[in-house]
């Protein structure tokens, strides 16, 4: 499945396919920054599977480095997918996920229709 763009509520919103290349360093965020503004998105949503184990562990710094720069760039960042198992295994990542999900800037859902809800 190719990425794809919709326009939902007042805002752009970039979907990336589930297949291809993780984030596996905080460079690989420019990757995904660069397609989004090509597409004069303002969100840009990753599904979980383009993720790798490191970015769901706190002490790699990875997910901080690479939310840092979506923020940098005020682009909502959202994670799609099932996180639960990782949540469940780290407090500190539960924490997180919780606060993220209370702010503007980065969100951690479970689907893209609860995505949907959300921005409209």
């Amino acid at each position: 499945m190719a990425d794809r763009v919709e326009d939902i509520g007042h805002r752009r919103v970039i979907f990336f396919s589930a297949e291809g290349a993780p984030i596996a360093a905080s460079g690989d965020a420019n990757d995904f920054l660069s397609e989004t503004w090509a597409q004069k998105a303002t969100v840009a949503v990753l599904p979980v599977s383009r993720l790798t184990p490191d970015f769901l562990q706190l002490s790699t710094r990875l997910a901080g480095e690479v939310i840092q720069k979506f923020v940098n760039y005020q682009v909502l960042f959202v994670i799609v997918g099932d996180t639960s198992a990782a949540a469940a295994s780290s407090g500190a990542l539960r924490d997180f996920i919780y606060e993220s999900n209370r702010g503007k800037s980065v969100w951690f859902l479970e689907s893209e229709t609860a995505l949907r809800e959300r921005l409209r």
